[in-house]
């Protein structure tokens, strides 16, 4: 039998805009009392950053930057140890020909290849270097969502258990949908419980809207500040799996709300566009973006973040270009 009561605890965040008494009917009055999303403005907002015309200096810093902000990323059923192992190396060296290119921020797989990532780091896992790579973990059902929430919360305790220090949460979409925020609210407050370690620290957790089910982005706007209210870290727009996945009007949309978030309280909340950016050209536009949205504080692996797999590829060989003046075959970037 199910106990689940929506939306009575209390998150600190959660008070700060809705009072001491957290009821479902509060947390409604609140996500539906927001402003719609100019949809026409966020695309011409993004066209304008499309059109601008970065130099060699600023290219060069910004495909540096892009790398060290990549969640290099395999979720695949046919995943295998040797895979995820390989993946990890890469992570640590992106270009073996070139030393000085920046370790990614993270490498994001499925639980249960965490451990088998943790080994291959060795010493360059983020706890033991300042400059090191983080694991990444996806969890609760990911990536449709649809298990129970004792299910949910058995699947981050294990992917922390085998030494995740960050969790990629995807919400109940049809839940959202329906209207049931308040559910919605309460299973990220359990997930970013299950996050605790027994130091009393807590794995970091990004929170999957999957706006490309979302349909509006009204509705992408609703589901960040449902996001951050119940404890989110990150807020990241896809899993990857669903198209449309990332795209810059959303990523846009969902920066304004983490601006918001800051003005409102000064605490700064991290973004994840993930899914469907390949190209360098693609990725240097959402840093134009995120400087012109949130602020240039944001232009850090901290807090901003890129899903991809094929991307690190295509900034490695750009890299390439700018050093030697041409452009290298496919054969000097590894395949994934």
């Amino acid at each position: 039998m199910s106990t689940y009561t929506p939306a009575v605890r209390p998150t600190t965040r959660s008070q700060t805009v809705l009072g001491g008494t957290i009821t479902e009917k509060a947390l409604k009055r609140f996500l539906e009392g927001i402003p719609g999303v100019d949809a026409v403005g966020a695309q011409a907002r993004a066209d304008g950053f499309a059109s601008r015309s970065i130099k060699t200096t600023s290219k060069a810093w910004g495909l540096d930057t892009i790398i060290s902000m990549v969640d290099l990323t395999t979720l695949e059923g046919a995943d295998t140890p040797g895979k995820v192992k390989t993946l990890a190396q890469k992570a640590t060296m992106p270009d073996p020909m070139d030393p000085s290119a920046p370790s990614v921020a993270a490498v994001c797989v499925y639980g249960d290849m965490v451990a088998h990532v943790r080994e291959s780091l060795g010493s360059w896992h983020i706890s033991q270097r300042s400059d090191g790579v983080a694991i990444a973990a996806v969890a609760t059902a990911f990536p449709s969502g649809r298990a129970s929430l004792p299910v949910k919360i058995l699947d981050t305790e294990f992917a922390v258990s085998e030494g995740a220090d960050e969790i990629d949460m995807v919400i109940d979409r049809g839940a959202f949908l329906s209207g049931s925020w308040g559910l919605v609210y309460d299973q990220i407050m359990a997930v970013k419980e299950a996050c605790a370690r027994p130091d009393g620290s807590y794995a970091h957790l990004k929170v999957i809207l999957e706006t490309g089910e979302l349909a509006t982005l009204d509705n992408v706007r609703k589901a960040s500040w449902l996001a951050i209210l119940a404890g989110a870290d990150f807020i990241k727009t896809s899993t990857g799996k669903v198209q449309p996945a990332a795209t810059l009007p959303v990523t846009i949309t969902m920066l304004e709300v983490i601006r918001d978030w800051y003005g409102l309280t000064g605490e700064k909340i991290g973004m994840k566009p993930a899914g469907g950016i390949r190209a360098s050209k693609d990725a240097l536009r959402y840093l134009v973006g995120v400087a012109e949205t949130v602020g240039e504080d944001w232009l850090t692996p901290d807090l901003f973040r890129f899903g991809a797999s094929s991307l690190l590829n295509d900034v490695v060989l750009q890299r390439q270009k700018m050093a030697t003046g041409h452009y290298s075959g496919p054969d000097y970037v590894s395949v994934d």
